[in-house]
């Protein structure tokens, strides 16, 4: 199970640097806003400014699924993750000049096998976030 989530987190982890997320001038300029998740994590969006989000495949519903957005720039984040329906919905407050940090904890099977998205849809264009998706073991 493990080197399946390693080889998912490394496959989004190259197609977000191809796809220039998580990349760009401000990611060098600023502090991150979440570490990476370990072995742990299904995903991890170092950062990304304005609206966005990220697909992946690598959900098992044996596990929780716990899903961690940080901000800032004044204003807010909703976030969604969606399989064949919604599973989490909420937003985070991104202060200026510091992290906002927002969470859900999702018992195991509520995130059932196979692919999901996380949505974000940012108050405005220039406040930066990141993400996580984990599964605990």
């Amino acid at each position: 199970m493990r080197v399946r989530k390693t080889v998912t987190t490394a496959a989004m982890l190259m197609a977000c640097g191809l796809t220039g997320i998580g990349a760009g001038p401000s990611a060098a300029a600023a502090e991150g806003l979440l570490p990476h998740p370990g072995p742990e994590g299904l995903v991890w969006v170092e950062e990304m400014t304005g609206d966005g989000g990220v697909a992946s495949g690598g959900a098992w519903e044996g596990l929780p699924t716990v899903l961690t957005v940080a901000c800032e720039g004044d204003g807010s984040v909703r976030v969604t993750m969606q399989q064949q329906s919604q599973v989490a919905d909420f937003t985070v407050h991104c202060p200026a000049g510091s992290a906002g940090v927002g969470s859900v904890t999702m018992d195991a099977g509520v995130v059932t096998a196979g692919s999901f998205t996380v949505g974000i849809d940012a108050s405005q264009e220039g406040i930066r976030w990141a993400l996580t998706v984990t599964q605990p073991e």
